[in-house]
């Protein structure tokens, strides 16, 4: 059976494994691999040759890393097609979804390639008597990122482009779901004219977590997956003296006032809440149309539309999107659909027991609408993260407006509107990091920045952008003066004071 082994130091491990984790193919719910789960042996020699690489790729000048971005974004664009299958059949996400995990990745890149640019720091002249000020960014040396099952090629480049690009090393520890991708990118790092160690990637668990966590030699850790662990991760991380950014869970709302296109709108839910089986963060699997009128009409619309989606193995270029990762996974969704019932949830479309011909064993759900959810619910105070959606009815706009801004997530919202009032209002006082305006999954691009608030995120930064280069540098800075050689004392060195 195939071994995917950890990526050190430019190439494979080769250290016993007293560990394994089983690598399964969603849509048959096979097993296709076997990964090495690794401990202090694989982390130590992963930071030994972090330790050896770094000062040098540090030293280089930033227009020659940021070459390596430019080759590495090529090569990437040149394995698209290899890089999402091999993501599609661990995952399972359909091959169209992986080539944009893949491509959302490449956009950090992209950005990355002009950290020249971001990197010149500030200059101030005559900031006191001969006296100038000047500030400039190092990267930190050492810097580690925890990544989720759910985009195991767009994570891992949204830290580790930024985190590289700068001067650090960086250490990746991927979901052992499905971990063939990321060592697939740090093999075209490589390529690319990365130096060894720069770029590794070990597989773990959770012991492999608490070891990056308390290793002293990293600096930074950058964390993404449930909220519980985010919390963890953050406070293990600071107490050990680290700098830590640590995404969390979410439950996104999408308000649907009743001047709404509601034809835009279906279409919208049907791909935000259903897409990647409702398998990301930044999901829609909330809706909340205001007045009764618009739900009824909502509703109408919703459910041939969500009956029409088309459930299908990764590779069918018809399906809209394909198995979810895993049994104990797809039991947890069947978990919360039933809890939702017992809470007086209506359920109008089930999609429990779907079966795939000719794939029964694989993890596929249908779509699942429930509608008159309330916010007492636990089904509704929880991520679900599946393909799952709820209407949860609200009476006018400030009772939509405070769904999302009480609920313990905060990490993305939408509202649809023709109304430019409506909008900027909504936007200016709902309580969430990333707001959309009739757009229902509201990523930044890759020179914004990515980050919710309150349980969804954990740390002062997000991930990329100008806040990715805040959080993998450190600023340093320098006052200076030169005398003028005469000797005298004239020009002694005096202190600027304010005023």
């Amino acid at each position: 059976m195939r071994m995917i082994d950890h990526f050190i130091s430019g190439g494979t491990a080769g250290l016993a494994a007293a560990r394994k984790g089983k690598v399964m193919d969603p849509n048959n719910g096979g097993q296709q691999a076997e990964v090495v789960l690794g401990g202090a042996d694989a982390l130590e020699r992963a930071v030994a040759a972090a330790q050896a690489a770094q000062p040098a790729w540090a030293a280089m000048n930033p227009q020659r890393r940021a070459r390596v971005m430019f080759e590495f974004k090529a090569l990437v664009e040149k394995h698209m097609d290899e890089l999402a299958h091999m993501l599609s059949a661990e995952h399972g996400k359909v091959i169209a979804d992986s080539k944009g995990d893949v491509q959302r990745g490449l956009e950090v890149v992209e950005f990355c390639c002009g950290l020249p640019h971001v990197l010149k720091g500030e200059h101030t002249q005559g900031a006191g008597p001969g006296i100038d000020v000047t500030s400039l960014r190092q990267p930190l040396g050492i810097g580690a990122g925890i990544t989720p099952f759910n985009f195991p090629a767009m994570i891992p480049l949204w830290m580790g482009a930024v985190a590289t690009s700068v001067g650090n090393a960086f250490i990746l520890k991927p979901s052992e779901r499905d971990p063939s991708v990321p060592n697939r990118l740090a093999e075209l790092f490589l390529e690319a004219g990365m130096p060894e160690g720069i770029f590794q990637v070990i597989h773990g668990d959770k012991e492999m977590v608490d070891l990056i966590l308390d290793h002293p030699a990293i600096s930074a850790v950058s964390f993404v997956g449930s909220s519980d662990i985010a919390q963890y991760v953050y406070s293990r991380g600071v107490a050990a003296g680290k700098r830590v950014q640590a995404m969390g869970g979410a439950k996104n709302h999408g308000i649907v006032m009743p001047d709404a296109d509601l034809d835009q709108v279906v279409g919208d839910l049907c791909g935000a809440a259903f897409g990647s089986a409702g398998e990301r963060c930044m999901a829609l699997p909330v809706v909340v149309p205001v007045g009764a009128e618009t739900a009824e009409k909502l509703k109408a619309k919703l459910i041939p539309a969500i009956e029409a989606l088309k459930v299908g193995i990764s590779t069918d270029p018809d399906a809209q999107y394909g198995p979810v990762v895993t049994a104990e996974h797809k039991a947890r969704i069947e978990g919360w659909i039933a809890k939702a019932i017992e809470e007086g949830s209506e359920l109008v479309i089930d999609g429990r027991g779907f079966a795939m011909q000719g794939h029964e064993e694989g993890y596929f759900m249908g779509p699942t609408l429930l509608d008159h959810v309330t916010p007492d619910m636990d089904s509704y105070h929880n991520e679900i993260f599946g393909p799952v959606l709820q209407i949860v009815r609200a009476a006018d706009f400030e009772e939509a407006l405070a769904l999302p801004s009480k609920h313990q997530y905060g990490n993305g919202v939408a509202i649809f509107t023709r109304n430019g009032h409506a909008a900027r209002e909504f936007a200016a006082r709902v309580n969430v990091g990333m707001v959309g305006i009739n757009v229902p999954i509201p990523v930044p691009v890759a020179y914004h920045s990515f980050g919710g608030w309150k349980r969804s995120g954990f740390g002062d930064t997000d991930q990329y952008g100008m806040d990715g280069i805040a959080f993998w540098t450190k600023k340093k800075k320098i006052t200076a003066r030169w005398p003028d050689g005469g000797g005298d004392g004239s020009n002694a060195f005096v202190i600027p004071t304010m005023g």
